[in-house]
């Protein structure tokens, strides 16, 4: 990626998702920053006068809640900080819609846990929500739904980078745009003499993640490492990302002029599917597939679909129908898809090649254990030499 293709991407971006964090909205009281948003109001006004449509996924409602209390640490009860979230939540979005109010425009308000992506029919209702959120004009403010989501019970994103590009997977985003309080992906340690932004990552690989420098904080959860993973999301799913500085008040309208702003991550070049997108990312894996490293190959490298001959082993236990996760030799999860054998008796067929499933099993449901249609790569750089 060079500066003028960068500027051909920012410029063919028709459908856009900003997620801003909570360091970027709140001052250091821990209250929100009304000059900041109403900045951000006037951005995202001056992006959809150009013919784009925004989603913005917004942090900020525990530090909002922390601030109108009066509280200095973030609380550790889980009750306590779900309560200070609702508090919260309600000044975030009054304080959106004001910004947007002024440009003739309104705030819609959309609250999420993992489970409402999860579900198919559910996430298939989201996403025909927001479409006609957007047909109306207005700005969805998305945020997780801090006062239901449990972690430990699998409701939770994590944090709302990995929402931001669930959503954008979910929208089919052309751009997704993560705000934070550093100005992109340093080549080494921001702190460091001589650090550098990198304006252009081609790939995600191991070098990039390790280039990851996370730092604990007082009201944030999210880290560059987190920031890694929502663009490795996005640019797999066909999608560009960008990492800038939302601390810059003309951020959005330099992203959007061409200006070679923060770090750019370059999508894979191929948009895939809405169906293999849900697929991917936000469908509730109920099991593991073990296989080998000439499976791993044909469906990474030769979009074959997983035969029985190639599977070494499974955890979990899961219905024909159920999405599964595959992994290779390395434990590296690959690729996820719908798998046509219940766990019973893909242990029993596992290894074997599809001639010998009639005898082991009576008959020949299927001749795939998950047939490449139904089948989503993850991570496109699995191979035969390494995952």
């Amino acid at each position: 990626m060079t500066d003028s293709t960068r500027s051909e991407l920012v410029a063919a971006a028709r459908l856009v998702v900003v997620k801003v964090g909570t360091r970027v909205l709140t001052a250091a009281d821990g209250l929100l920053d009304d000059r900041r948003i109403a900045a951000l109001g006037r951005q995202i006004d001056a992006v959809l006068a150009g013919g784009r449509q925004v989603v913005l996924v917004s942090s900020g409602a525990v530090g909002a809640g922390m601030g109108r209390m009066g509280i200095s640490r973030r609380p550790q009860e889980l009750a306590s900080l779900q309560a200070v979230a609702a508090i919260g939540q309600s000044c975030l979005v009054e304080a959106y819609e004001r910004a947007f109010r002024g440009h003739g425009r309104h705030a819609a308000q959309v609250l999420l846990v993992a489970d409402d992506l999860q579900d198919r029919a559910r996430y298939l209702n989201i996403r025909n929500t927001l479409r006609a959120l957007l047909d109306f004009g207005a700005v969805p403010v998305i945020n997780e739904n801090d006062t239901v989501s449990v972690e430990e019970l699998r409701t939770s994103f994590g944090d709302n980078d990995r929402l931001a590009a669930l959503v954008a997977t979910l929208v089919g985003a052309d751009l997704l745009v993560l705000l934070s309080d550093v100005d992109g992906l340093y080549d080494r340690h921001p702190d460091e003499p001589g650090a550098a932004i990198l304006r252009h990552v081609p790939r995600i690989d191991a070098a990039i993640e390790a280039l990851a420098r996370d730092r604990p904080g007082g009201i944030s959860k999210g880290g560059m490492a987190s920031k890694i993973t929502a663009a490795r999301i996005t640019t797999e799913a066909g999608g560009a990302c960008i990492i800038a500085s939302g601390r810059d008040d003309l951020v959005l309208e330099r992203i959007f002029r061409g200006d070679p702003v923060g770090t750019a991550f370059a999508g894979s070049g191929q948009a895939m599917p809405a169906w293999k997108r849900w697929l991917a990312w936000s469908a509730d894996a109920r099991g593991t597939v073990q296989v080998d490293d000439g499976a791993r190959r044909a469906v990474v490298a030769e979009g074959r679909s997983l035969l029985a001959a190639g599977v070494t082993g499974l955890d979990g236990e899961f219905a024909a129908g159920d999405v599964v996760a595959l992994a290779g030799p390395d434990g590296g999860v690959f690729a996820r898809g719908l798998v046509n054998y219940p766990a019973a008796e893909l242990r029993r067929i596992a290894g074997a090649r599809t001639d010998r499933i009639a005898s082991l099993l009576g008959s020949v449901p299927y001749e795939e254990v998950v047939h490449r249609d139904n089948l989503a790569v993850v991570r496109r750089d699995a191979s035969a030499g390494g995952g």
